[in-house]
């Protein structure tokens, strides 16, 4: 007689440790974490950078100033319809150059060239902006057309050379940054761009027809007092595209598994070389759309110059790292960056806080983001299981 051994089962209430949904509120949870200790260490260096008040002890003059800036700074950002459009004109091009870092991010890519592939897309939407007469709506569509391709070809460059050569994507977007920069800056002074009658580096205007409209166009406001434009909306729905090829689609599948193990990639009959110009292809495609999205409605108000890229292509590289390079989680720390800068200009207005200090903000938002074990010491949370959201690299040594 043979007796049955009785395997143990796991009690009916018990919650597996790797459960998807506790995984994604612990990552929540240490990202406003992060968030409320840049919060609070900003606050600090601002209740100290009033020498004044710090040499006389005035301690309730320091918060005072705390609160006074942090007030201003949510207004600045959410507390009009002025402040609301700041917020969302400044977001907008980040949302586009993140979501391109982060589905580098995604297929193991580093994509730190997004700067070059805003130039590259700014140019042509800017040419096709001023060279082609058509009616409004093709007119757009075109040239948001040519600056996702142009960006696109820029991006899928470094995804060939990675692909056929092995060289690595950190240093060919980093020098293709610098050669997109000169190459911008010598053909904005050719005849084919330069406006007529200047001699520095600027664009002919693009016309009318080819600028983004006013999201706020039917209150009849000043262009300057309401800049935000149709760019953001193309955003909103280049996000909900994202999140549909990396959940959805077979394609960004193949780019997840890529990013996570390219031998089990290549074992599953996967092509790792095409994959990654793929991968460097959309990339590009979505950091073009942000240099058009500003040339045609952003700050530039529609003409090129030679520095109209900005620090897009950098901030894109910590909007994705915030945002776990989840196109929603992206989104919402463009939006964040987008608050501080408009919020940061109102803090400086009425508060008297320099500007800069927006940057000190941002950069201990990203340092605590990025390092999760310093955000759980702090807050002495216990470690569950890895680190949340972490982003992997192939060939870094």
């Amino acid at each position: 007689m043979t007796a049955a051994i009785a395997s143990p089962r796991p009690a009916p209430d018990a919650e597996p440790r790797h459960s998807p949904w506790p995984q994604r509120w612990i990552s929540v949870r240490l990202n406003a974490l992060a968030l409320l200790t840049a919060l609070i260490l900003s606050a600090l260096i601002i209740a100290i950078s009033d020498l004044d008040k710090l040499k006389h002890g005035d301690v309730g003059g320091m918060l005072t100033n705390v609160k006074d800036s942090y007030i201003a700074l949510a207004r600045g950002a959410f507390g009009s319809l002025r402040g609301f459009s700041e917020t969302i004109t400044y977001a907008t091009p980040l949302i586009f150059a993140g979501l391109s870092v982060a589905v580098a991010f995604k297929a193991g890519l580093f994509n730190i060239g997004a700067t070059g592939q805003v130039f590259a897309g700014g140019l042509a939407a800017v040419w096709v902006g001023f060279a082609i007469d058509i009616p409004a709506v093709p007119h757009i569509i075109l040239a948001m057309a040519a600056a996702a391709v142009a960006g696109g070809l820029w991006g899928g460059l470094v995804g060939l050379l990675k692909a056929r050569t092995g060289a690595h994507e950190v240093i060919t977007t980093i020098m293709l940054n610098y050669v997109a920069s000169f190459a911008v800056l010598w053909l904005l002074k050719t005849t084919a761009f330069q406006a007529h009658g200047r001699s520095d580096a600027v664009s002919r205007d693009v016309a009318k027809s080819a600028r983004l409209p006013f999201l706020f166009g039917f209150l009849h406001r000043s262009s300057i007092d309401l800049r935000a434009h149709l760019g953001f909306v193309m955003a909103i729905a280049l996000a909900v595209f994202v999140w549909w090829l990396l959940k959805k689609s077979k394609l960004g599948f193949q780019f997840r598994t890529l990013g996570a193990n390219p031998e089990a990639a290549r074992y599953a009959g996967m092509n790792p070389g095409r994959l990654t110009v793929g991968a460097m292809l959309f990339a590009g495609a979505f950091a073009g759309l942000g240099g058009g999205s500003e040339i045609l409605g952003g700050i530039n108000q529609g003409h090129a110059t030679s520095s109209f890229a900005g620090n897009i292509g950098f901030d894109a590289i910590a909007v994705a790292l915030l945002g776990r390079s989840s196109p929603w989680g992206t989104t919402a720390a463009a939006l964040l960056f987008g608050a501080l800068q408009a919020g940061g200009q109102e803090m400086q207005l009425q508060v008297h806080v320099p500007i800069d200090l927006v940057l000190v903000i941002r950069a201990l938002i990203v340092l605590f983001v990025a390092a999760p074990s310093l955000t759980r010491i702090i807050w002495r949370l216990k470690d569950a299981g890895g680190e949340e959201g972490a982003q992997l690299f192939k060939g870094w040594g």
